[in-house]
């Protein structure tokens, strides 16, 4: 059975490890946009450490889970966004001003909001943690 999105997978299985109390969880199948997703998680300070594992076909990863995550989803469908429209969607999808990261991935590469604001660039919205 094919997977249609794994991006909402993926932010599905973090919440749900999240909400069981678990320490660490296994994301599979792997790839590179869950892995720059992965990393602005982790800068932000919703995960902790991560590892990619290679197991002869996809690979997968292995999540150190913070307890930091109250709700994390891929964005259907992915909106475009211009540089100035970000206000918008940060009051559609997060729950305060301050508070929560929208991931956006940009011709500069995988950002949150306020990254892209900074670069002033636009992009396609992919998936919101807070």
């Amino acid at each position: 059975m094919s997977r249609t999105d794994p991006i909402a997978d993926a932010l599905t299985n973090l919440k749900n490890n999240e909400a069981a109390s678990k320490r660490e969880c296994t994301i599979r199948p792997a790839s590179r946009l869950l892995k720059e997703i992965f990393k602005i998680m982790q800068e932000g300070g919703y995960i902790g450490s991560f590892e990619f594992v290679e197991d002869g076909r996809d690979g997968f990863f292995k999540v150190k889970l913070v307890g930091r995550i109250n709700e994390c989803r891929a964005i259907k469908p992915r909106y475009a966004v211009k540089k100035d429209e970000f206000e918008k969607f940060e009051k559609k999808y997060l729950p305060s001003y301050d508070i929560g990261t929208i991931i956006v991935t940009t011709p500069q590469g995988v950002l949150t909001h306020r990254g892209a604001k900074e670069k002033n660039t636009g992009g396609r919205l992919l998936a919101y943690v807070y």
